[in-house]
This record gives structure tokens, sequence and C-alpha cells, in this order.
């Protein structure tokens, strides 16, 4: 659906117009409309192609969505695809935002994605020096907005590996901690896919041959790149932690397991001893000089328990038991 058309001209608002109406804006000079559209219906679509003259491959992309983050030059007009990335109870919700910019317009595609950009177009109009350089100054704001809503998911996902590190050293979580863990990657591959094409794609505006639209705002879209830069690192270094943190949960599960093993070895060998005992002097045969003993079987008993307990304090000292 429709849910901004705005015309601007010299880095001010104009008016609210009706859509039917942006052919005639697009004419003046030092004009441009914005339009922001939320999951718009194919028909919709092909209105705004028809009235800014979209490249139809844009359009095409736009209309069948799960993009990869992009930005593509048709002539003397642009088109980027972002992701953006936000957190839905425990798990991450991936939308999109299509952008289509010419000299005398933008528009904005949502997919996707309940938070819209109505803060951006405040923000714009609330800088009518910066809003004179056209589009390409919204362009920045759009993509710099969707950027910034990447830290707080950031910042989640860094509190989640700690909580799990919190977790590792506890008894009988090791299973829990792999399957959280395993999850916390999955989270970081959803950013890192938002990212790294974004920043190929913002590369291209910040330096080199930079598209005519984007003259002279190159400074800004670098902001952007060493935001994204910011962000890759720091995805980086969770990743980094991510994989420490679980060569360590299986470091406990081989130590948990070698616990088990020691405890085991050391009851065996207390119950070993009477077993050996019990087996040689029960073995019946005549010559054995202790069957003569008249306190032989009392004997036999007490030196079963000294050695068991000798044993068992001996295995306590040096932590097997």
């Amino acid at each position: 659906m429709l849910i901004n058309c705005v015309a601007y001209q010299d880095g001010s608002k104009l008016a609210d117009i009706a859509k039917e109406e942006i052919g005639k804006y697009v004419k003046r000079p030092d004009c441009f409309v914005w339009v922001a559209l939320y999951e718009p219906s194919p028909g919709e679509l092909q209105e705004m192609q028809q009235e800014f003259a979209l490249h139809p491959l844009a359009v095409e992309d736009a209309s069948h969505g799960h993009q990869r983050p992009k930005l593509e030059e048709y002539g003397n007009s642009l088109f980027a695809v972002l992701q953006t990335v936000e957190v839905k109870g425990n798990e991450l919700q991936v939308g999109e935002v299509e952008i289509f910019v010419g000299p005398n317009y933008i528009l904005s595609v949502r997919m996707h994605s309940e938070r819209g950009f109505q803060s951006v177009r405040a923000r714009c109009e609330s800088e009518p020096h910066l809003l004179k350089h056209g589009a390409a100054f919204v362009l920045y704001a759009l993509m710099d907005a969707v950027v910034d809503r990447y830290f707080p998911v950031m910042d989640d996902l860094e509190t989640e590996l700690e909580r799990i590190e919190d977790q590792i050293f506890k008894r009988n979580t090791a299973r829990s901690n792999i399957e959280a863990l395993y999850g916390l990657k999955q989270k970081l591959m959803t950013l890192k896919h938002a990212v790294e094409p974004l920043m190929e794609g913002i590369g291209k505006l910040r330096g080199g041959r930079v598209p005519h639209l984007c003259m002279g705002m190159q400074e800004y879209f670098r902001d952007v790149f060493d935001h994204l830069q910011r962000i890759q690192a720091t995805i980086d270094g969770i990743r980094e932690m991510q994989a420490t943190a679980i060569q360590v949960n299986l470091g406990m599960i081989n130590l948990n397991e070698t616990e088990v093993t020691k405890k085991l070895a050391g009851w065996a060998a207390i119950i070993a001893i009477p077993t050996l005992i019990a087996g040689i002097y029960g073995m019946n045969f005549k010559g054995m000089p202790e069957y003569d003993l008249p306190y032989g079987y009392p004997i036999c008993i007490a030196v079963m328990l000294a050695l068991d307990v000798g044993l068992y304090l001996w295995f306590k000292k040096i932590k097997w038991l």
C-alpha cells in the first residue's frame, strides 16, 4: 500500500501529493518526489514503473523479493536492495527494502518489515541544507537507518553469547549449550549475509567511479561504509568467541566423561579386592593352611574392609571419588 507520496524542492517540502500528480512534479526543475510503499501489489508497482520509467529488470527483482543486498546502475538511475534484520522474540526476522533512485524521484518499497522509516523522513525534512542534494541524500539516509538498526541486533547477539558462556561450566547443560551455540551461529550468518554484500554495494558510492547521481555525497556513504566495517568486525569477533565456546563446551563434555570414568574405575578397584580375596579362599583346596585358623573368617573380612577403606580414602585424596 502507499504510505507517503511527497514532493520536495530546494530542500523543502512542497506538499503531500496524490500519485496521479507525480508526473507533474517530477518535471519541475530542482524538484523530486519521494514515494514510500509497503508490500505493494503488482499493480501498484506497475503504476510506479510508468510514473518514474523504472527499469523492468529492477521492477522484476522488487516484485519477486528475497534478493541479495546489492546496488545496480540502470542508466542515470540506481536500484538498491537492503535487508532489514529485526529481533522477533528469540528469532531474527529478515525483511527487505528496495530503493529506486533517479534524478527527480526516490521510491522505497518495504517488504516483510514491521518498522517503517517515518523517522528518516522527519530527519531529512529537518535538514533542508542536506536535502538540497535531492534523492541521493534520501538514499543515504535510508541506508544509514537500515545499517544503524543492525547495531541493537548485534548487541543482542553479544548478550546471548555471554549468557551461553555462563552456562558452559554448569553441570548437565552440555546439550542445551551446543544447541544454543549453533542457534547463535545461524543468527550471526543471517546478519553477515545482510552486511557483507551491502559493503560491496556501498563501496561503489564512496570512491572510484561514483554514479553521477551521488556525486558530492561520497563522504556520507563513506560514513555508512565505516559503520558496516565496524559491524563486520564485531560479527567476526563474536564468531571466533562462539567457535571457542563450542570447543570449551566439548572439552567440558570430555572432562565430565573422564570424571565418570575415574569414579567407575575407583569403585571397580574397591569391589575387586574383596572379590579377589574371596575368589582365592573359595578354591576349596585341601592344602590351604588358612582353613585351619580358628579366626580365619573374621581376619579375612577385616583385611577386606581395611584394604577397601584404605583404597576409598586414597581415591578421595586424589579426587577420583
